[in-house]
Formats: structure tokens, sequence, C-alpha cells
């Protein structure tokens, strides 16, 4: 797990794979009675930390103006990372599924107890991995398709900054 500051907040992170659980996952994530409450992002969606921290950036915004567009802070935490304004969508599509093996988790503000307990890492039944590897297993054309970016793009660009953008003008389009 890694913890990042955004804004005055913290957002702990942890990266799986080989995940046999989400199905109770997203179970317990729509019913609510998800413990601690964490987001579970379709990691193979994310090429690096940065576009996920400008998500976490806009979500604390809408959190600090009672602006929040979905039920929780984490849930909103994804919507805000798809790039879409339709949230079943987004929540679909950059969520978990019932099939997720490769899985993204994050937290805001997990106290001290939470991460010496490992308490998210407990949740999942799979593999953590180092989040430097990020890259080098996301699924790029699965990512262009979603985002909408073109090669011309990627030639004066890369495809995190190209999602960045996505996400931060969102609002603004």
């Amino acid at each position: 797990m890694k913890l990042f500051e955004v804004n005055g907040s913290t957002l702990s992170l942890a990266l799986f794979i080989e995940v046999t659980n989400s199905k109770e996952l997203l179970d317990s994530m729509q019913a609510a009675t998800l413990e601690p409450e964490v987001a579970f992002l379709n990691a193979s969606l994310i090429p690096d930390v940065f576009p996920l921290l400008a998500a976490a950036h806009k979500t604390l915004i809408s959190k600090s103006r009672d602006s929040l567009t979905t039920r929780t802070l984490h849930s909103e935490l994804v919507y805000n990372y798809s790039g879409s304004k339709h949230i079943t969508e987004s929540l679909k599509r950059c969520g978990i599924s019932e099939s997720s093996t490769y899985v993204l988790a994050a937290r805001f503000n997990a106290t001290s107890d939470e991460i010496e307990q490992k308490a998210i890492e407990k949740l999942v039944n799979g593999k953590e991995i180092d989040l430097e590897e990020l890259g080098g297993r996301a699924d790029q054309a699965q990512m262009q398709k979603h985002y909408k970016i073109t090669s011309q793009e990627l030639g004066i660009s890369s495809l995190a900054d190209a999602i960045t953008c996505r996400i931060a003008a969102r609002d603004a389009l």
C-alpha cells in the first residue's frame, strides 16, 4: 500500500493481481456494507497513478462543495476517473466487475490502524504487487477506445497525460 497526499487528505492505493473475490467485493460495495469503504477500480484502464490523483483531487473538491454526483466519496473517485458523465456507465467501465482479476484499491483518509492492520489487503483475495507495474499491465487499446484518444494525440503526449486532460476538462465540455 502506498500513500499519496491530495488536497490535505491522504489517498491509499494498493494494486492486486489474481483477485478471486471480485463478485463479493462488488456485491458489498453495491449494498454499502463494505468495511472499510474502498474504491475498487479496473486497473487495466490506469496507465499511471497521476490520472487517478487528478480524479481524487476533483473528488475532494466536489466533497468540499457538497456536490458529489454519486452516493459516496469512493464511488465519486471511480466516476471522476471514468471521464464520462453517465454514472452507471462510469462505474461499470472503470469499476470492478464480477470477473475482475486485476484491481486497484483506493481509500481516502485511511486511519493508521487500518494501514497497520492491512484492512484493505484483508478484503481482497489476491496478490498485492507494486504500483510501478501499472504502466506495463495497462490495456492501451482499451484506454484509447474508452477515452477516444487518437494516435496523433499520442504522438505529442503520453497516454496518462491524455487521460488526465480528459478527467480535468470533463465538466467544461
